[in-house]
């Protein structure tokens, strides 16, 4: 055996010349010496000075009939099993005679892992080792299968191996959460399939931007509490603020996000010179069985501070001109437009709405957004507001590209895949002509190019008509969505709506703030 050069080298003999090597068994089966030689192994006869002869083989370490197995995480054994048939002349008297080769080498290649990350994402490449990709693949706690390779972007061309994973992946762990950023971290094994043993682990964490405090300028705070590997046990819908009847708006088995104005939830109040600093907590609160808050015995106390900054002394300059009246003013008759008005609902009772200051307004993906588009100052039951057709689009110009629509023909866009729904309006203390109402809801989405979110943000227009009920010449008073059995409610993909005349006594278009996506 040479390991330096891995190749089995056997030299059988001395025999007399009458001895001949017909075949050889390997554990694959029988070769003769000519199948031997073609599959390259190389089979030799030599003639010796007096008169005997011998015989020679030569087998690469990495042929097929050579079995192998790892004793050890960076040994290789190889075992050579071979019986070595031959006859005696002229009488052809076989006989046998087996012979057993074995070699360990410390030759395993290891893989090599290395991780990167962006504002969003891991990524994460393995340069496979000796063993190619046989190994086990363990992310964060699961061992990834088919499915979880879809989600993170699983690639593999035979040399190496990819993954793409947002930092808020089921698999990572949030390690700290600052004022500005979160700290993420993903661990993936490689184990050796027979025996667990570690052939690469890393271990990526970076910081990825997110304020865990926004304060805004109605005097409503918004935070984030997320659950630390510190504390595995917390359930963050559990959290409260000060006042522990101020519990979350939104939360998941990760996340918590409190939304609240800075009087309320126990929120206190300090001045620093020209400042003002509203300060909160969110904390866990355990109560025992009098109903007392008090610490659990498990786990460490969460608490979370967070606060807002608001100037209280800041000089505005105004200026103002008058000049004289030169006539009476007198009364001319004209024509009045009527006054169309779009608002988001908090949620699907439509009684609270969100206001102009309210904006930009935040939602999470495929959270509801609740719709009501509104005639405005008009007692005539005989008319009726129709939505017309309704879009999307990145940004507040309500022709600008890529658009997507939400409403076309007075009905929903039967090409997406999270319909629009329409919600029935019924007469209330608020609402004295339903007809003159018309509320649906869409779920929360962003506009993506090449699986990258363009923007974070969505504006939401709206074509309004009003229609005379009492009139039979007026076409477009036929309802929301009411048209004829097979007719298509969708326009092709990419193609720009004209924008609708806004001089028209009957159209009117109207336009929603900013919508923003969180991106927890």
């Amino acid at each position: 055996m040479t390991p330096e050069t891995r190749v089995f080298s056997v030299f059988l003999g001395t025999f007399l010349h009458d001895v001949e090597l017909r075949n050889i068994t390997f554990s694959t089966g029988v070769l003769t010496v000519e199948e031997s030689n073609a599959k390259g192994f190389t089979v030799q006869e030599h003639s010796l000075a007096n008169g005997s002869k011998s015989f020679s083989l030569q087998v690469p370490f990495d042929a097929d009939v050579v079995l192998k197995h790892n004793p050890e995480r960076l040994v290789t054994a190889y075992f050579l099993l071979l019986i070595f048939g031959l006859i005696v002349l002229p009488e052809e008297t076989p006989f046998a005679l087996p012979v057993d080769l074995q070699a360990s080498l410390q030759d395993v290649v290891l893989p090599i892992m290395a991780g990167t990350c962006d504002q969003n994402q891991f990524y994460i490449s393995v340069k496979f080792g000796s063993h190619g990709s046989n190994f086990k693949a363990i992310v964060g706690p699961r061992e990834l299968t088919a499915e979880m390779a879809e989600d993170y972007n699983f690639y593999e061309n035979g040399t190496h191996l990819s993954l793409i994973l947002p930092y808020t992946a089921k698999d990572a762990v949030f390690e700290l959460l600052t004022a500005e950023s979160v700290k993420s971290r993903i661990d993936l094994l490689l184990l050796d399939r027979a025996n667990d043993w570690v052939l690469a682990d890393l271990y990526l964490a970076c910081y990825f931007p997110l304020k865990a405090t926004e304060c805004h300028p109605n005097g409503t705070m918004t935070a984030v509490a997320v659950k630390v590997e510190s504390t595995r046990n917390l359930k963050p819908s559990q959290l409260t603020l000060k006042d522990q009847s101020c519990t979350p708006q939104f939360s998941d088995d990760r996340v918590a996000y409190f939304s609240f104005s800075v009087d309320t939830c126990g929120t206190t109040r300090t001045f620093f010179d020209n400042y003002m600093m509203y300060e909160n907590e969110i904390r866990l609160s355990y109560n025992n069985a009098k109903g007392a808050a008090n610490t659990s015995p498990v786990d460490p106390d969460y608490r979370q501070t967070i606060s807002c900054f608001y100037v209280v002394n800041e000089t505005q300059t105004v200026a103002f001109s008058a000049k004289p009246r030169t006539y009476e003013p007198a009364a001319e008759i004209g024509t009045g437009k009527l006054m169309v008005q779009m608002r988001l609902s908090q949620d699907p009772s439509y009684e609270l709405f969100y206001r102009a200051e309210d904006y930009p307004v935040v939602k999470y993906l495929q959270q509801p957004l609740y719709f009501e588009v509104e005639l405005m100052h008009s007692t005539d039951p005989h008319l009726e507001l129709i939505a017309e057709n309704c879009w999307a689009t990145l940004y507040e110009d309500g022709t600008s590209l890529p658009s997507w629509d939400i409403i076309v023909d007075s009905c929903e866009n039967r090409n997406d895949s999270y319909a629009t729904i329409f919600h029935p309006v019924v007469s209330d203390s608020r609402v004295l002509f339903p007809s003159h109402i018309k509320r649906f809801s869409v779920k929360m989405f962003t506009f993506t190019k090449d699986d990258q979110v363009l923007k974070d943000q969505i504006y939401v227009h709206c074509d309004a008509v009003i229609c005379d009920t009492s009139s039979q010449a007026d076409g477009s008073c036929r309802g929301q969505c009411v048209h004829p059995p097979g007719q298509s409610y969708s326009r092709p993909a990419g193609v720009k709506k004209e924008r609708r005349s806004t001089d028209s006594t009957r159209q009117r278009q109207i336009s929603s703030g900013a919508i923003i996506l969180s991106n927890l």
